[in-house]
């Protein structure tokens, strides 16, 4: 008698995957369309004229900062050392030397004088002109002054060794001579023009 033939056993089917949920759509990147940010700024490119031009006018503002304890400003400091050269000048010899009209500078002398810093006196040549001439309170002040240069060329130059400072003094004064710039004048006095009512400058 025959044994029933062995049916073989049923692969068990193996369970489905199930399908991955689909997350929120994610929005590109902003960043990825941007556009390339540029190289940061140097020096390095910058021109000369312009480089001069830039610490000119931030050497200006440092100076006028250092000299605001002082109740002082530039111009004020200015006419203070060309009178401290040139004792008696005239008020409009004092003009003609900065470069400024002479209605802006009575301003600034009468101030200067009402502080105390200097006084008018009739010249000994023509009675109808007056010299100027700096009192000691005025040579007190340019003490003070100074004091602030030298802690204003000691702070703009920190970077520079004691020969580079030496050798770009020499640079700066020969383009100075090139430009005829007038020696220890500033080129901003010409550009104070008449004070308005009852402005100072």
């Amino acid at each position: 008698m025959k044994s029933p033939a062995k049916t073989p056993p049923s692969k068990a089917a193996s369970p489905k995957r199930a399908a991955p949920k689909a997350g929120p759509r994610q929005s590109p990147s902003p960043h990825k369309n941007a556009p390339t940010p540029p190289p940061p700024l140097s020096h390095q490119y910058a021109p000369a004229g312009f480089l001069l031009a830039q610490l000119g006018a931030h050497a200006a503002r440092k100076f006028a900062q250092l000299l605001a304890p002082l109740h002082l400003t530039p111009p004020d400091a200015g006419i203070l050392r060309v009178l401290r050269r040139s004792e008696g000048l005239s008020q409009q010899a004092l003009a003609d030397t900065l470069h400024i009209h002479p209605s802006a500078l009575v301003a600034i002398i009468d101030e200067l004088e009402n502080r105390g810093l200097l006084k008018r006196r009739p010249s000994a040549d023509d009675r109808r002109t007056y010299s100027l001439h700096l009192t000691d309170k005025g040579h007190a002040a340019l003490r003070d002054i100074a004091r602030a240069s030298q802690e204003h060329s000691q702070s703009l130059l920190a970077a520079l060794s004691l020969r580079e400072r030496e050798q770009l003094t020499q640079f700066l004064q020969r383009i100075a001579a090139h430009e005829k710039l007038t020696p220890g004048v500033h080129p901003g006095y010409s550009r104070l023009g008449t004070p308005g009512p009852g402005s100072r400058r």
